[in-house]
This record gives structure tokens, sequence and C-alpha cells, in this order.
């Protein structure tokens, strides 16, 4: 075995890596494509949701803020308020989102009679529904770890597959920039699968990269970075394990004492009237969220919440209107301003419709190269094995395949960590049974 030639030696190896790579990630990369996809259109699906709600009276004459704020409260006994949001247009219904109890509720409130149109749980949206789908299996911490786990494998799946996919000899492009599809068999599938792999490799390591911050591990990571020199904390504007920080902060802050609900002063509300009035002059990104203060002495706050992510801005107000600080986009630190970018790219939000396509077109993409992967397994697999790529020996300068891992292993923890738990399972375990060593092609045949 280890008298084959350094450069086959090497490719064996980076085909092993794709092959196990792509058996673990395939079913949660059709998974997060579906999702993924669905969440895409985000906006144009949450207004058709709310349609019903569009178009509920004329721009005259309305209800103030306050009294809107008080109706909503009122409707969820024992709530407090928790964020305004502003509506898009006059005819619109306003949305009141108020929390009891560690629970927010978005109520929906005519602006003319304060009657309430809807009411319900945020956690019970659709696209927040999808949200959690996507990013953690609607099974919190752990699901983020796994689709974590998967995403990091992935990123090594498409480096290799990149690998395996560079020219060695070739003299056409045909196999290699565009499929040949008339030659059927083996080489369609062999040409759909690496052609694909080639052009959407870009998008969907941009994609996975920036999908991390969301994750509840490598998020983490990023966040003690995000810290290491910066002075007064200052709270990030994506969620990391699925809740917004903003949310959490007003869950934090209105929680109540043991769960219990409080009473509260209904006039703590009256500010709002004129701070509606400030804020919409300021002509924000929609959706623009007002807040009151979480506690005693403390500014109401406004932010614009949009979807991309670069149109926004948050503000401190004091309780007569006068804006007390405003921050841009612009103005943040440079590391928030990247993932700022990479969030609204991700979502498809950055450039408007051609984004959200394009993300479609790359989850479409790789549904096919994960399609076509299967295909190509199934038609040469062995009988009676896995038909991994058989083992013919270590690659030469092995110190610099170890140092290449560990790097890996550095900036992607979950990597690291799970990659330490296949090796052990494999060495105390797997290759103690020869039967399961022989039919994961741990060892020649």
């Amino acid at each position: 075995m280890s008298a084959k030639p350094a450069a086959s030696r090497w490719y064996n190896t980076v085909w092993r890596w794709h092959f196990y790579a792509g058996l673990f990630c395939i079913p949660l990369i059709l998974w997060l494509s579906a999702t993924g996809s669905l969440y895409l259109f985000r906006p144009q699906l949450e207004a058709l949701i709310d349609r019903p709600y569009a178009h509920v009276a004329p721009a005259q004459p309305r209800a103030s803020a306050a009294r809107i704020a008080d109706a909503a409260v009122n409707a969820v006994p024992g709530s407090v308020l928790h964020r305004y949001q502003l509506p898009d247009t006059p005819e619109q219904a306003v949305q009141v989102i108020v929390g009891r109890g560690g629970v927010e509720t978005r109520v929906y409130v005519h602006p003319h009679t304060l009657a309430i149109l809807k009411a319900g749980s945020e956690e019970d949206r659709l696209m927040r529904f999808v949200f959690r789908l996507h990013g953690e299996l609607m099974i919190g911490d752990p699901g983020s770890w796994i689709v974590e786990t998967a995403a990091c494998w992935a990123i090594v799946m498409i480096l290799t597959g990149l690998y395996l996919w560079w020219p060695r000899g070739a003299t056409r492009l045909a196999g290699l920039l565009f499929p040949r599809l008339g030659r059927g068999g083996r080489i369609f599938w062999r040409d759909i699968h690496a052609v694909t792999g080639l052009w959407v490799s870009f998008f969907a390591l941009f994609l996975l990269v920036s999908g991390l911050p969301w994750a509840a591990g490598w998020g983490s990571y990023l966040k003690a970075a995000r810290s290491l020199g910066a002075g007064a904390p200052v709270i990030q504007d994506w969620a990391t394990g699925g809740t917004d920080p903003g949310t959490r902060a007003m869950l934090g802050e209105h929680a109540e004492h043991g769960g219990m609900p409080m009473a509260h002063p209904r006039e703590s509300y009256m500010a709002l009237d004129g701070i509606v009035t400030a804020v919409t002059s300021l002509r924000l990104a929609a959706p623009v969220l007002i807040a009151p203060p979480t506690h005693q002495g403390a500014p109401w706050t406004a932010k614009s919440d949009a979807a991309n992510r670069p149109l926004r801005s948050s503000l401190t107000l004091d309780g007569q209107g006068r804006v007390l600080s405003r921050e841009d986009f612009r103005q943040r630190r440079l590391i928030d301003r990247i993932v700022g970018y990479g969030v609204a790219a991700h979502e498809g939000q950055l450039f408007g419709l051609a984004n959200q396509l394009l993300g479609l077109a790359t989850a479409l993409s790789l549904v096919l190269l994960s399609v076509s992967s299967a295909v190509m397994w199934w038609r040469r697999r062995p009988d009676g094995i896995l038909g991994a790529p058989v083992p013919v020996g270590r690659p030469c300068h092995g110190w610099a395949f170890a140092a290449l891992v560990g790097m890996f292993a550095l900036l992607l923890p979950m990597l690291g960590l799970s990659l330490l738990a296949i090796l052990a399972t494999e060495r105390l375990l797997l290759r103690r049974i020869p039967a399961a060593s022989r039919w994961l092609g741990l060892a020649a045949v």
C-alpha cells in the first residue's frame, strides 16, 4: 500500500474525507436547503399572513399610541408593553408586542376603535417556527450544535470536493466547467456532481460561514472574541442560540418576580405619544420598534429592525421624545458590520429580490449536489459494504496534513470536537470489530 505514488495517496485521503463528510452532511444539507429557501422569502410571506390587517380603516382619525398600547396590554391580563411597532401605513392595524411571565404576545389593534383583531404568541409565528426548524431542529441548543457540526463538515466536504475537481492533465472544458450531458450513465452523474459543485462552491461556503454566528457554539466563540479589548459591553445585533438579543433583554427585565404578573401603572405609557411622533419624523427603515424603559431612570429605545441590516439604526430617547443618542449601522464596530452584511446576505435581504433568487439557486444547487452524490454512491457501491474509498496508506508530508486539520479544528471548534469523537470511536471500538471495520471501509478489503 505504501508504494502507491504520493499524489495517489493524497487524492485517496482527500476522497475518503470527502466521502465521510458527505455521508454525515447530506441529510442536513437537504433539510437546511428546504427550510432556508422558505426563510429567504420571509418578508413576502409575513406580508401575506398580515394582509387581512393591512387595510382595516381609513387614515384618519386615529387613537393615540398610548391608548393603543393600553388596549394591547389589557388584552393580555398581567402583561407589560415590550415593543410598539410603527405601522407602515395609516390604514394598518397597529402591532404591539406585550410580555407576561417570560412569554411574548403580538397583539393587532384597530387604530380607530381599539378593537383587538388578533393576538398570538411570538414563538408561534410561522417564520419564527421556520427559523427554529432551520437553525435548531426544534430542540434548542442541542439542535443548534448538530446544525453547526453539519455546517463545519459541509465546509470540509466542499473544500475537499474542489481538490478532487481540480483538473489534472485535462485538455477540455467539458466535464470541468460544464457537464457532458450526452454521455449518459456514470459520466453524466459525475459531471453533474462535479460541475454543480464547482459553480455553487463559493456561494455555499458563504452561506455556511455567514450562518455560523447564529450557532450556539461558534456564536459563543465569536461573542467571546468580540468582547476582547472592548469597553462597555454592546448588545450584538444577531441571535445566538435562537432568541433575538433585544427580546432576551426585554424578557430578562420584564419576566416578573417568580413568574407572577405584577401591576404596572398605565400612565407610564403616556410618553409614547410624543416618542412615536419624534421617531416617525426620522423615517427609519421599517419595521421600527419602540420599547419602554426596562427600569426606573432608563431611557426609551427605538430601533429599525429592517431585514437589510445595513439600513438599521438604534436610538435612545427621553420621556419628551428628545433623542439622547443615535447609532447607525456605519457607526458600529467593524466585526458587527461584517456579521451584519453576512447575515443580511444569508437571509436574502441585502440586495432585494436578486439576493433571494441567488440564495434559492444556491439551495437548489446543493440539493442537486446531494442527490447526484447519492446516485453515484448507489450505482458504484459494492455489495455488503458501505462503499467508502479503500485506504492506500498515509499521504506524504503528514505533518502538513495534520497542521491543516488542526487549523480547521481551531477555527471550527465543533469540527475539532466531533473529529476527536470520531477518531476515538474508530480507534477504541470500530477497529476492534472486524465486520464493522470492513463495512465502514476503515481497512483495506
